[in-house]
């Protein structure tokens, strides 16, 4: 059975998956943790393959319609349960949902990392504990300009102008706001070990109730 269901959210760029991946890594040696996984919000974007290429590279992906919230909800009551979920692979250049996807086995502790996932009231109920990575925006540009042309075959003019036309003001209006819904709030321009050690030392205090309770910000 899952014992603790964690969410990191945050702007696009702000340290999400580093984040993820560092304080997995440090729970996993701790006690009474014995497995930890993380998911991807990114898996759960809608399959654009009813639409024409050039009508899919103009959809709004950082807004909460673009995401398959409703299966992720799904998907974590599973994991919760102890049941393996089948979770989807997405495809980033042809925006498609791949016929490809991969058995998630459920674990002590689920992170759940993405832009939208303090957005969702009933997300937002299946997370026992949730960080927000507070990050400048033009951190987050420099980020994700280097991460898509790297990984996702972006040109660099495409990246700024999907920031400027719809990455900023869906900030604004959707991630930003969300912010006042998480437990935590960190500094995305800090230390990421020190960010998960600040992380860790809470769920490790929600996992085991006699503990000294978690670091102070």
């Amino acid at each position: 059975m899952v014992s603790s269901i964690v969410a990191i959210s945050g702007p696009s760029g702000s340290g999400k998956t580093l984040l993820a991946t560092t304080l997995r890594a440090q729970l996993q040696s701790q006690r009474p943790i014995n497995s930890v996984t993380v998911l991807a919000e990114d898996a759960y974007y809608h399959d654009q393959s009813h639409l024409e290429p050039d009508a899919r590279a103009r959809v709004n992906f950082d807004h909460p319609a673009a995401l398959d919230h409703g299966l992720l909800l799904e998907h974590l009551r599973q994991l919760r349960q102890g049941n393996s979920v089948q979770v989807p692979v997405y495809d980033y250049q042809a925006h498609v949902r791949s016929e490809r996807s991969y058995r998630q086995a459920p674990a002590d502790v689920v992170l759940v990392e993405g832009i939208l996932l303090l957005s969702n009231p009933q997300l937002r109920l299946e997370f026992d504990f949730s960080l927000f990575i507070e990050t400048p925006l033009d951190l987050c540009l420099t980020r994700r300009i280097a991460r898509d042309t790297r990984e996702r075959g972006r040109s660099e003019e495409s990246v700024q102008r999907q920031f400027r036309d719809s990455v900023e003001p869906m900030y604004h209006q959707h991630i930003a706001p969300s912010a006042a819904h998480a437990h935590l709030v960190v500094r995305g321009s800090d230390d990421h070990e020190h960010n998960a050690r600040l992380l860790g030392s809470h769920i490790l205090a929600r996992l085991n109730p006699n503990s000294q309770g978690g670091e102070e910000i």
